[in-house]
């Protein structure tokens, strides 16, 4: 997560139109491209530094990813989905994961993950939520068969089935003990009474709640148990303190998380963060419309602000959220992880003294200022259920990359008019008013969002272009794209975030 300071201005772009100016093919093989994208060479007759159209679809097109659902029943109202990441920060601190829920009532899940502090809690999160919330919704009768095998070492039957891109990150270790506690966490429930019986709307709204808490809280006692084998002031080896799946790692990086869950023409979308989801809405006469089904849950949000402050005593007013942060740090006000806006001082001071590699390599920022009353930083998400209507034709869920640098209603048309194939286009009809002028410019831009079309079969992808490369007029300036996509990462970083987009497609066109 990019902690950003305004929208793009006139000085950032004149900045970005300066940065570089290249003149031999070392310097232009420096600059940042996704690993595997192929050779940079310089090519004569373009400009110095200038990427070529071919190496800036190789970018764009890298981490594309679609998927289509087999019709009937089992795809729950959902057709398939087109996604796509670019990263900014190195590693990229953004997730996404889309999986079908095989046992129970099933459905069909999709989540994007923004992280801050690295990418280590994003990574866990985007990894193991899905099992958490398929777990919060299976009746007894299977959670009992489920620990049955577990017990008796026989194959334990799957509960997702994933729909993954091949460069998406996989767990490297710490698999047994998510496990271990994913098992407490049915064993657990299997103490509890049987929401079986209860109404589905209602039964997936408490599901997904409980299964955001208990994720969080297992992240938090991961890391107090990793907390307490360690050696007072000890030397961690080297590389150690550094591994994205340490329990430590993950519980003092942090992520935001917005999931969907679809099941049967309903969906339920589930948000903690800044991250949303908005509908693209066709009305009867074909025109399109935005429908957000989620709030930010950060400074710009007067509610949520309300409820941080009044979490805290009355002296703590003018502290709980500086400069839009909070305590002065942490742009948004729910998350996973960041146990640095969780954990009690005293706990906090025993990991300041335990473990001092780990935490230099978090942040500098320590103790925090002004930490009198934790937890500040709450996991409770916000839930959101939504009956899908025939004129509910997908649902964009991106991370805030996107959506600092595009209006929800323009990613809806874009989206809207990508799946029509503008192929069926009205035609211009001049009013009495009209000039030349203005109709030129109306011909340049349908002609521009033609040929953007073509180029992008996948939907992300063109939501991806058009968000780096608009010209202000609804096309693609492609000088301005090359450029965006060339920028070094110390300086991309200061113009744009990680962008993760999921589109998931829910009726014909």
């Amino acid at each position: 997560m990019l902690r950003r300071t305004g929208t793009l201005t006139r000085r950032c772009w004149l900045e970005i139109l300066q940065s570089r100016c290249i003149s031999s093919p070392s310097e232009l093989s420096r600059l940042h491209y996704p690993a595997g994208s192929g050779s940079r060479r310089y090519q004569a007759g373009q400009e110095a530094g200038q990427l070529s159209s071919a190496q800036v679809n190789r970018i764009l097109k890298f981490n594309e990813h679609s998927h289509a659902l087999p019709r009937g029943s089992a795809s729950h109202g959902v057709l398939g989905f087109h996604s796509n990441t670019l990263p900014s920060n190195h590693p990229s601190e953004d997730r996404r994961s889309s999986a079908t829920c095989l046992p129970g009532r099933g459905g069909v899940l999709f989540g994007v993950f923004d992280g801050h502090g690295g990418p280590s809690c994003a990574q866990a999160v985007s990894q193991r939520l899905f099992y958490y919330v398929t777990v919060a919704m299976l009746p007894h009768r299977m959670l009992q068969e489920l620990d049955r095998a577990v017990e008796e070492d026989r194959a334990v039957p799957p509960l997702l089935e994933w729909h993954k891109h091949p460069q998406d990150h996989g767990s490297p270790d710490g698999g047994a003990i998510s496990f271990h506690s994913l098992r407490n966490y049915w064993q657990e429930r299997l103490e509890e009474q049987d929401e079986e019986d209860k109404e589905d709307g209602g039964r997936v709204t408490s599901a997904l709640m409980d299964a955001f808490r208990r994720l969080d809280y297992d992240v938090s006692v991961e890391a107090q148990v990793h907390l307490s084998l360690s050696s007072p002031r000890r030397v961690s080896i080297p590389g150690e303190g550094l591994s994205l799946s340490s329990p430590l790692r993950v519980a003092l990086s942090g992520s935001t998380a917005c999931i969907v869950h679809v099941s049967n023409g309903v969906l339920h979308v589930a948000n903690l963060g800044d991250s949303r989801a908005v509908l693209g809405v066709q009305e009867r006469d074909g025109r399109w419309s935005a429908l957000s089904l989620t709030n930010d849950h950060n400074a710009q949000n007067p509610e949520e602000l309300q409820r941080v402050l009044a979490e805290h005593p009355a002296s703590e007013r003018r502290t709980v959220v500086r400069h839009d942060r909070l305590l002065g740090l942490l742009l948004p006000f729910r998350a996973f992880g960041d146990v640095r806006f969780k954990w009690s001082p005293e706990m906090l001071s025993r990991l300041y003294d335990t473990r001092p590699d780990i935490l230099s390599a978090i942040t500098e920022s320590v103790p925090l200022p002004h930490y009198l009353t934790p937890p500040y930083l709450s996991a409770r998400p916000e839930v959101t259920r939504h009956l899908i209507r025939p004129e509910d034709k997908f649902l964009v869920l991106a991370t805030d990359g996107l959506w600092e640098l595009m209006h929800r209603q323009t990613v809806v048309q874009l989206v809207g008019e990508h799946r029509a194939g503008l192929q069926h286009q009205r035609p211009i009809v001049p009013s009495a008013d009209t000039t030349l002028g203005s109709l030129q410019r109306l011909l340049l831009e349908r002609r521009g969002r033609v040929q953007s079309v073509l180029e992008d079969q996948n939907v992300a992808t063109h939501l991806l272009r058009h968000a780096l490369g608009d010209d202000g007029y609804g096309s693609v300036a492609p000088n301005r794209l090359a450029r965006m996509l060339s920028l070094p990462a110390d300086l991309a970083r200061r113009y744009r975030d990680d962008i993760t987009i999921t589109v998931i497609h829910l009726n014909e066109p």
